[in-house]
């Protein structure tokens, strides 16, 4: 096969899965189409509860509201694509969306593991600095950390996106995914520089997972050692509790990747049929689930939605008390 240094191709085919038999395509899409409404509805549900309740207005639940916003937006940039390509057959993806999706998956993956570590660390400073942690973390610090990673992330991922457009692409143009995504791409491209941009993104994604999953480890490691030296039995199951939804939450967008990142660095080999399914998993299975972790296992929100189920309950009840009695 020839190559040339010219980039030939003007649009990309997203296959979505690839094994998939036609009859299963209703299915699959109304699974996908439940899922981001769950994403869509949950995440601003979340957003709304903490923004209206004052109670609510502390650091730890700013940072929720950054991680569920997150969750949002990477629904929208991904889901309804591939909706398209079961319900209308729309497999195509120009050059330029194609690549402007992949920057926002990438930017937005990496962006919530900065939000992860934020969230670690600041349950950090609330069990080993609690005099401290009114001065240390506050709404506007934890607001000024936040942006400055979007904006850090972000100007850095557009940088993996420039590198990966400096390869031609001149024959091949079926994306086996179920989105665009950096790995997706880079392998249609042709020339000599493939093998290094794959190189250098591969530093970037374990510099993007591993550098906060180092500082997120060493906080919750060191929040159950002093769970484990307090005295009191009920101060200690406070301290889980309370890490609890953050850890639950971390395992579950960190867990998945590293498997897989293992897996292939160990040798083992996965049909791209399992492959894109793991992928899809793991990438809208947790915008998905954050909310519903929030409302179960944070105990400031559950109470707070608890109270107001209870006062509606109440206020129903009175209106129709008042309406028996006029009658």
């Amino acid at each position: 096969m020839i190559y040339t240094n010219i980039t030939t191709i003007k649009d990309f085919i997203i296959t979505g899965f690839p094994g998939l038999s036609p009859e299963y395509y209703g299915c699959v899409s109304f699974l996908l189409l439940l899922i981001f409404l769950a994403i869509l509805f949950g995440n601003t549900f979340i957003v709304s509860v903490i923004i209206y309740e004052r109670t609510l207005h502390k650091p730890v639940y700013l940072i929720i509201i950054y991680l569920a916003v997150t969750d949002t937006t990477f629904g929208i940039v991904t889901i309804p694509k591939i909706l398209a390509r079961y319900w209308w057959n729309d497999m195509k993806s120009s050059f330029g969306a194609c690549f402007t999706q992949m920057y926002f998956v990438h930017s937005l993956g990496a962006f919530t593991s900065s939000v992860l570590m934020i969230m670690a660390f600041d349950r950090f400073i609330a069990i080993w600095l609690p005099f401290q942690y009114p001065v240390l973390i506050t709404n506007k610090s934890v607001c000024v950390a936040c942006s400055l990673c979007c904006v850090v992330t972000f100007t850095r991922m557009l940088g993996l996106v420039l590198h990966a457009l400096s390869v031609p692409y001149c024959n091949l143009n079926v994306i086996t995914q179920c989105f665009c995504d950096h790995v997706s791409i880079i392998q249609l491209g042709c020339g000599e520089n493939v093998a290094y941009v794959k190189f250098v993104a591969f530093v970037n994604a374990m510099f993007s997972l591993l550098g906060p999953l180092t500082i997120i480890c060493i906080s919750y490691l060191c929040i159950i050692i002093a769970a484990v030296k307090m005295s009191y039995a009920e101060r200690h199951n406070k301290v889980l509790s309370t890490c609890a939804p953050q850890i639950f939450i971390t395992c579950l967008y960190y867990v998945p990747r590293c498997f897989v990142y293992l897996s292939s660095n160990l040798g083992f080999t996965f049909s791209i049929d399992v492959r894109v399914i793991i992928t899809m998993m793991y990438s809208l299975i947790p915008c998905a689930v954050n909310p519903l972790v929030y409302c179960l296992k944070t105990k400031d929100i559950k109470k707070v939605l608890v109270h107001r189920f209870k006062r509606r309950q109440i206020d129903v009840a009175f209106k129709l008390d008042n309406k028996h009695n006029i009658n």
